[in-house]
């Protein structure tokens, strides 16, 4: 099993690049699978690890996890407390108007159907369009997809997912909030079937010393670090988007 890219490891706390496909822990959900963030980190570092917060299986990007108790409670407690700032990337379907404020509450998916919703917002922006001559859709001559944004201010399961299907703007590769034929049209096109959604950068105060720091995944440097940073650069600098948005440019 390859090993998993650091982004930064001390006493208290590590971040890696989670691929994606990767599952962070063992769950019944998936009995299949033999690929886990936390159970490969334990063997790569040669200690033990704590999760402190979770990426879906599609999504990549950077993942933080404590190296002891204490520095887990503590990341823990921020995550909870909203101390935390996020930023993703996802290609869409469509154009993205230039932004949007999304205050739309979410009832968890396995819960109840009168369960109540909890409010959840997303702040989101395009930071990239394009337009093929090509299509995907017998309603459109055209396809056109977007780049965007995404800054989570709740912590809600699925929620960037959930809130761009609101605005019918589905992330594509998204197999539960998406739409299936576009997936597939995609998938043909890029010559691949996954999930563009990416945890692009994650700033929180450290759990021990209260410094605040900035992770990144790496998506704009110029050299990719791992085969799953190689697919977004391609998808960057191969496809005609509107505004540089690449390690190239970068």
């Amino acid at each position: 099993m390859p090993l998993l890219h650091i982004l930064w490891r001390d006493d208290d706390m590590v971040a890696v690049y989670k691929p994606a496909g990767w599952l962070v822990h063992r769950t019944g959900l998936d009995a299949g699978e033999t690929r886990f963030v936390m159970q490969a980190l334990r063997d790569q570092l040669g200690q033990h690890v704590y999760p402190v917060h979770r990426l879906d299986k599609g999504t990549c990007g950077v993942l933080v996890m404590g190296l002891h108790p204490a520095a887990a409670r503590a990341l823990s407690q921020a995550f909870e407390h909203h101390a935390v700032r996020k930023r993703y990337l996802a290609m869409v379907r469509g154009w993205f108007p230039g932004s949007a404020e999304v205050d739309h509450a979410l009832r968890p998916d396995d819960a109840p159907p009168d369960a109540p919703a909890q409010p959840a917002q997303t702040r989101l922006c395009s930071l990239a369009r394009l337009e093929l001559p090509e299509s995907s859709d017998p309603r459109f001559a055209h396809t056109r997809a977007s780049l965007v944004q995404a800054v989570p201010l709740t912590g809600r399961r699925h929620q960037i997912r959930r809130h761009l299907k609101h605005l019918a703007h589905p992330i594509i590769g998204d197999a539960t909030h998406g739409k299936g034929p576009l997936n597939r049209w995609w998938a043909t096109r890029l010559g691949q079937q996954r999930l563009w959604l990416h945890a692009w950068q994650l700033a929180l105060p450290h759990p021990m010393s209260g410094e605040w720091l900035e992770l990144d995944s790496g998506l704009l440097q110029p050299h990719a670090s791992n085969a799953d940073l190689g697919d977004w650069h391609r998808l960057l600098e191969r496809q005609p988007w509107d505004r540089p948005l690449s390690p190239m440019a970068a």
